[in-house]
């Protein structure tokens, strides 16, 4: 059973998320939140698998809830799957850089939302190759970092290049392909480099790369 907590101001899309989620066997709805100071609170109460989070809520917004929750040790096996009405926006990299496994649009169809939440409870980061590279693209395709994110040289050569081939979007598979090695041996290679740089799940690794200057976002 995958325990989710809703935190959004509106009351019809709360009503909307849990008639969809509690309709499912092994998906239950334990708590919701109005603003984000409530789903940090119930956060820390509930216990939750999965946080469903607007972005925009009065008071504590989503972003800096997640970045509560987050920073919490003894919240570190919630997950946070952002919800918003903006697309691929300012406000989706920053929810990834504050913790959070995903994002998705409000606007989602109602099977990519219950497999937004299945994925993100299962550790997973919600993002699929051509989302990665979206983001890539339209906000990490900046200025290089005037000073590189520590933690670079505890990364042997051969993970180095495992979490740049991560962050340019390809999955596992993919880089096993690319690296003539296999899928389980790929698996390895990220999840030491997750553990090594302390990054929750993949989207965090993908963060991490641009914002420690492992490599340079591409120019359009």
């Amino acid at each position: 059973m995958i325990r989710v907590l809703l935190a959004d101001d509106q009351a019809l899309m709360r009503a909307g998320f849990r008639a969809l989620l509690d309709a499912e066997d092994h998906l239950e709805v334990v708590g919701e939140a109005t603003d984000g100071t409530s789903a940090v609170h119930l956060s820390r109460c509930l216990r939750p698998d999965v946080v469903l989070m607007d972005v925009q809520m009065p008071g504590l917004d989503g972003i800096e809830a997640t970045r509560r929750i987050a920073a919490d040790p003894d919240l570190a096996a919630i997950r946070v799957l952002i919800l918003t009405n903006y697309g691929l926006d300012s406000y989706v990299f920053a929810a990834l850089r504050a913790g959070a496994s995903g994002f998705l649009l409000k606007d989602a169809d109602p099977a990519d939302l219950l497999h937004a939440v299945t994925v993100v409870a299962r550790g997973d980061a919600l993002l699929a190759p051509t989302v990665t590279r979206t983001l890539i693209s339209e906000f990490v395709a900046g200025p290089p970092p005037t000073v590189p994110t520590a933690g670079r040289d505890v990364l042997t050569a051969r993970e180095q290049e495992i979490v740049e081939l991560v962050a340019r979007g390809l999955t596992n598979d993919e880089i096993a392909a690319r690296m003539v090695i296999s899928p389980l041996t790929a698996k390895t290679h990220v999840n030491r480099a997750m553990t090594k740089l302390h990054c929750r799940d993949r989207a965090q690794l993908v963060v991490w790369a641009y914002e420690s200057g492992l490599i340079t976002p591409r120019r359009r």
